[in-house]
């Protein structure tokens, strides 16, 4: 299978492998949570690699690709708090040093995903993304 160019980002990779454990970790929770802190633990987890995955693809228009983003900023911080509310209502009996662990990793995301989208807004050149969007495709 063809590497697609957004994996060549750290903060893809970091996002889609913390995604992975945060859906695993929710599936740990108490059957009670699975409608309700579990499921926004997956929702908003899985949105921060997907907001970067779609941002990506069209880095062509810098507004847009820093606007996707802040929408993967504001999912990685979502998904502490979510993560928080499990630790904090004892719902994560049965994993509470994995969701810490969870929660210290998101925070670095955070900054990862803050210092890059500050890169983009200062140095992004739209014109030479799409040469190297063509080049990828041959």
């Amino acid at each position: 299978m063809r590497s697609r160019p957004h994996e060549k980002l750290e903060i893809y990779r970091l996002a889609h492998a913390l995604a992975v454990r945060a859906h695993r970790l929710s599936l740990r929770l108490p059957r009670y949570e699975l409608y309700g802190q579990a499921s926004q633990i997956r929702r908003a987890s899985k949105s921060v690699s997907a907001q970067i995955v779609e941002g990506h693809a069209l880095r062509s228009y810098k507004a847009d690709y820093v606007r996707y983003l802040s929408r993967a900023y504001g999912s990685a911080e979502e998904t502490i708090e979510h993560l928080r509310f499990v630790l904090e209502t004892g719902s994560a009996d049965g994993a509470v040093d994995d969701c810490a662990q969870l929660i210290e990793e998101y925070v670095v995301l955070t900054r990862k995903l803050f210092n890059y989208m500050r890169g983009v807004r200062q140095q992004h050149d739209p014109e030479r993304v799409g040469d190297a969007t063509l080049d990828e495709r041959q």
